[in-house]
């Protein structure tokens, strides 16, 4: 009899043993899902964060280029309502005949002045004059054509006649110089 009862005594812990065995197979699954389970949120939150990094960065990007553009462009309004000034004030210089510069030289002369001044100004924000002269070839990207007309001796294309200076901004056009454009299919 105490070998039956040592005989389930051995069978009870190796029983014991079996289950204990089973239920550390069992920890050691759970702990592995869990692992896995916390590998994959990472792996999410690092995916989100490299996420969130990309979309600072193209915001970043993006500002810097707004105020570029604002920088460069945000005074292209005021400019534009600038070029009929300077127009008034050339046509007032180009229209003034040699017996009114004599008698009014002092007037003509501010007249200049103020006009030089305006020009720089102009330059010292970017704009610059797009003055195509007679005989150039016309570039629809710089200049409008007000018109056409077959004039003897020239090619069709060529500037005839210059009616205003364009201008740009930087790299853009704030107005195309306007122009009179040859029809002429002959030289």
């Amino acid at each position: 009899m105490a070998e039956t009862q040592e005989e389930e005594f051995l069978d009870d812990i190796e029983q014991a043993e079996a289950e204990e065995e089973e239920i550390n197979i069992e920890e050691i699954s759970d702990e592995e899902a869990e692992i896995d389970t916390l590998r994959a949120e990472r792996d999410a939150f690092q995916d989100k964060f490299m996420r969130a990094l990309a979309d600072a960065e193209n915001a970043r990007k993006r500002s810097e280029k707004d105020r570029r553009e604002a920088e460069n462009y945000g005074g292209s309004r005021l400019a534009r309502d600038m070029l009929p000034v300077f127009d008034n004030m050339k046509r007032a210089v180009d229209s003034v005949t040699e017996d009114q510069k004599e008698i009014a030289s002092a007037l003509i002369e501010g007249v200049e002045l103020t006009m030089r001044e305006l020009l720089n100004v102009f330059q010292k924000h970017g704009v610059r004059m797009i003055s195509p002269e007679v005989g150039d070839r016309f570039d629809p990207n710089e200049h409008e054509a007000m018109f056409e007309a077959p004039v003897p001796g020239t090619k069709a294309g060529e500037i005839i006649q210059v009616s205003a200076q364009g201008f740009m901004l930087h790299d853009r056009i704030l107005r195309p110089a306007q122009v009179g454009v040859s029809s002429n299919t002959g030289s």
